[in-house]
């Protein structure tokens, strides 16, 4: 396989560290492809070298990852995971993508908890260089079944089953192949988060803070799973969920909550997208819990837990009342995008959680994440650039085009308002 042949770096393998990482992002040598070409006019070797040398260490991490010496292969899962986030490597990483996966099947099949949660994170942003289409398909294909496995396996390490209830949603949204499918992952999160549903007297069920991370966690994926869905599908969520969700709200824990309430002003949000004149039985009702928390003054939570939900819930009762959201722009590079709907909120969240503060790079240069928020082509700034992504691209396009993608059309049918979808 390419990439499989050992290099010359054995041993322990120190991960990037952050100031490593930001000199990488910041410098010439990470532009906007990992290509080796020098620009055609006053290209220097100093950029080459560097480059050379980047992908020498990549190598290491790449061989590393099976290494005997746990320790060894956290430090190298690390440190693709740092590259990956920071730096758009498409072509290396495209090269070598088996040979990944394979390396993160392994992690997560005989690891322990924080090499399987590396690995369920490295899975995610592989997919995230990789793009919609065959090559992050045949990946997922892959690891989907190990994912389900562990997330549905209660005597499974918790932290590798917090991961993956995270790397699923996101994964699922890049790569998944069948819309279908797409509603089965859903299932395999409402199993999960509905365990947390207070009862119907208001009791709360007694959930240890580590599986109520794993709950939110699952919601927080459910919810972004949401923005894909199709119209039908998302008339029986309603009708199945919406009534039960702000159980939700009443959870001991503030991030659940807050989970809760914003995936909630996500459903009215595409309720309404649909049908403007949507109503739910028990609004009223649901506008004095929200108004609650919006203005939360109980003495047993913590000051900086009441100060986040009030801000917070503020935003979902003005969602769930008059149909509002607070935009927020993110500027990256020369450019500017408008966070406007709680649907790119949640889409965008889930990009930050992984590439973290190599988000405002990924939405410069990277072509998939430009693509799901509507940016065009990447604004690229020098020539061996253009000519290398111009490679990229035409390659690409020959790997997916013969995917057609159910759950782009499923995007697109938010995007575009215009559209028909039915009547409630």
């Amino acid at each position: 396989r390419p990439g499989s042949q050992k290099s010359a770096v054995h041993g322990h393998v120190q991960p990037f560290s952050d100031e490593d990482a930001s000199i990488e992002t910041l410098s010439h040598c990470s532009s906007f492809s990992d290509t080796t070409s020098v620009a055609d006019e006053g290209g220097e070797a100093s950029e080459d070298t560097a480059q050379e040398d980047f992908q020498y260490k990549l190598k290491g991490f790449i061989d590393s990852t099976v290494d005997k010496s746990a320790k060894t292969r956290q430090g190298a899962l690390d440190g693709l995971k740092t590259a990956m986030a920071t730096r758009i490597l498409y072509e290396f990483i495209s090269e070598r993508r088996m040979t990944i996966t394979d390396s993160i099947e392994r992690c997560l099949k005989k690891g322990k908890g924080e090499e399987q949660r590396a690995a369920a994170s490295l899975a995610c942003l592989l997919c995230i260089q990789l793009g919609s289409g065959i090559e992050s398909e045949e990946v997922f294909k892959t690891l989907k079944p190990i994912f389900k496995n562990i997330l549905a396996d209660g005597s499974a390490n918790i932290q590798a089953r917090q991961a993956v209830a995270t790397s699923l949603g996101l994964c699922t949204l890049v790569a998944e192949d069948d819309i279908l499918d797409v509603h089965a992952t859903m299932e395999c999160f409402e199993n999960l988060f509905t365990r947390s549903y207070a009862r119907v007297d208001g009791t709360c069920p007694l959930i240890s803070p580590q599986t109520s991370q794993l709950h939110t966690n699952a919601l927080l994926s459910w919810a972004l799973l949401l923005t894909i869905c199709t119209a039908s599908q998302l008339k029986d969520i309603l009708r199945k969920h919406l009534p039960k969700l702000p159980r939700l709200l009443e959870s001991e824990d503030v991030n659940m909550r807050i989970a809760a309430g914003e995936t909630i002003a996500l459903l009215f949000e595409l309720a309404r997208d649909m049908d403007s004149e949507f109503e739910f039985d028990n609004w009223e009702e649901l506008c004095d819990k929200l108004n609650a928390l919006a203005t939360d003054c109980n003495k047993h939570r913590a000051k900086t837990d009441k100060r986040k939900q009030r801000s917070v819930f503020r935003d979902v009762l003005k969602a769930v009342e008059e149909g509002d959201f607070q935009p927020e722009n993110i500027r990256f590079g020369t450019e500017r995008m408008t966070i406007d709907s709680w649907v790119r909120k949640r889409t965008y969240d889930a990009f930050r959680e992984f590439v973290g503060s190599g988000m405002n790079y990924h939405l410069q240069g990277n072509e998939f994440i430009r693509d799901v928020f509507e940016l065009g082509p990447p604004m690229l700034v020098d020539s061996a650039t253009m000519k290398a992504m111009k490679i990229s691209r035409f390659e690409r396009h020959l790997h997916n085009s013969a995917a057609f993608k159910a759950r782009t059309k499923a995007r697109s049918k938010f995007r575009d308002k215009r559209v028909d979808v039915g009547e409630f």
